[in-house]
């Protein structure tokens, strides 16, 4: 059967009736499952996971944007994360049966609808891009929803309008592509300044001559009381999350702080979390156990509850036994 991942993140992150309103008609979706739904509001940012077969998972998303661009307002939305739009990033990964290129096509197929039908400005990145300078996310959002305006004259939308109508100041833009799996991995300093935890990000990004495969920004977690560096880790065998969080800690210790735990945001791949567990416990053979000296060795509880069987995508699916 072939099986997309989806990963579209919510310009919302506060309003907890909403968002699980959107969960449920998710699950609603035939041949579609919500493997998770997690919110923050100091981000003000919301990461749902979907697994699907891909027509009905495009049928869902489709439904997902219709529904943003009914209750979300970006004119007023402010948080932590960058963010273009009301659906701000919607990537398509594929996992099974559906090559990338595949998933390029169903990403540009969607893209296409949502700007024809619901008159949203759609940029494609990654695998679906239309120019190499597009592949980059960062690239798209530069500026973020506040200078859409100019954005669209410069930079024309693949879809959709390519002025700020009223509707359009309403919902922003969004950017749909297919890449490869992502890890969405947060590491925790012991301040409340932001701007070590900007400094150390600047040092990680592969962009900057870090670590190859990560991206990363820094910012202040109210939630938390917490600086932390969030980092995308694009590809987690060139930058395994023990190296990341390793090379964050000496950073930290150069600036005279400490980066203490690690928060992992929407699903992990397996294999990412065997690879630390074996970076932490070298003898250990079991996946389980692996899996506890992964929690452990990254400290992966600091800031809440690190749960395998929800946090692993394989698991979650039902790909692999816990």
């Amino acid at each position: 059967m072939p099986l997309i991942e989806a990963v579209p993140n919510l310009s919302e992150g506060r309003n907890l009736p909403l968002l699980h309103r959107l969960g449920r008609r998710l699950r609603q979706t035939p041949h579609v499952r919500l493997l998770g739904l997690d919110p923050n509001p100091c981000a003000h940012r919301t990461v749902f996971t979907l697994l699907g077969e891909p027509d009905a998972l495009l049928e869902a998303l489709f439904d997902l944007f219709s529904q943003a661009a009914q209750h979300l307002d970006m004119r007023v939305q402010h948080g932590a994360h960058p963010r273009l739009g009301a659906v701000d990033v919607c990537p398509l990964v594929p996992l099974q049966g559906v090559s990338l290129p595949q998933a390029a096509a169903y990403a540009r197929a969607l893209g296409q609808r949502v700007g024809q039908e619901l008159h949203i400005p759609v940029y494609l990145y990654e695998a679906a891009a239309t120019a190499p300078e597009r592949k980059n996310l960062a690239f798209l959002r530069r500026g973020e929803y506040e200078n859409l305006a100019g954005k669209l004259q410069k930079l024309p939308p693949d879809f959709g309008p390519h002025t700020f109508t009223p509707s359009v100041q309403k919902t922003g833009a969004t950017v749909i592509g297919a890449r490869p799996i992502l890890i969405a991995f947060n590491i925790n300093l012991n301040t409340t300044d932001v701007l070590p935890a900007q400094v150390i990000a600047a040092r990680l990004r592969e962009s900057n001559g870090g670590l190859k495969g990560v991206k990363a920004i820094g910012w202040y977690m109210e939630n938390f009381r917490r600086a932390q560096v969030s980092c995308n880790i694009t590809d987690f065998h060139a930058a395994p999350l023990a190296r990341v969080f390793e090379t964050c800690q000496r950073h930290a210790a150069q600036l005279g702080l400490q980066a203490t735990g690690c928060e992992l945001v929407g699903l992990a791949p397996l294999q990412a979390l065997l690879q630390a567990g074996r970076h932490y416990a070298p003898a250990q053979r079991s996946p389980r156990a692996l899996l506890q000296a992964a929690a452990n060795g990254l400290n992966l509880n600091e800031v809440k509850p690190f749960d395998p069987q929800e946090q692993i995508l394989e698991i979650k699916a039902g790909l692999a036994a816990y």
